[in-house]
């Protein structure tokens, strides 16, 4: 009788690592074909909050006028500043140039005015800028 059986010997180790190499190939195909394939991966656009432009806004102290000015593009604030302060009004109201620029700052960085913080040495001035800029930025809003 001649057999033609044979026998097949395999070490625990090869399969093992057989699988575990079969697997990462999966792996790593499936993690090609979504990388690579076309899809909208496009960021969604910022819209326009703004006409660009420069709007005003007057404060008055002490009957003395004082415009706020605010300089904005379609979707940043750029620029805060009073337009018209002179050397009597600053002389008057030594914390309002550092005031607006306090809060300048923090307008800049969060693009709003919510949660704006003011120190306490001059919280009302600091209330009346915000309230000032925030009448000019309400110009400045595009409306769809």
């Amino acid at each position: 009788m001649s057999s033609k059986t044979k026998i097949v010997v395999l070490h625990m180790k090869e399969i093992i690592y057989t699988a575990v190499f079969a697997v990462l190939a999966i792996v790593l195909i499936l993690l090609l074909i979504f990388m690579f394939l076309p899809g909208d991966k496009s960021e969604p656009l910022e819209e326009s909050r703004y006409t660009p432009g420069v709007y005003t806004s007057t404060v008055t102290l002490n009957n003395t006028a004082l415009e706020v000015e605010v300089t904005v593009d379609e979707t940043h604030i750029n620029s805060i500043r009073f337009s018209n302060i002179n050397e009597t009004v600053t002389a008057m109201y030594p914390l309002i140039q550092p005031a607006i620029e306090e809060i300048a700052e923090q307008v800049y960085q969060k693009q709003s005015l919510d949660d704006i913080e003011y120190s306490a040495e001059n919280p009302y001035t600091s209330q009346i800028i915000i309230g000032a800029i925030d009448d000019a930025l309400k110009k400045a809003v595009t409306t769809k």
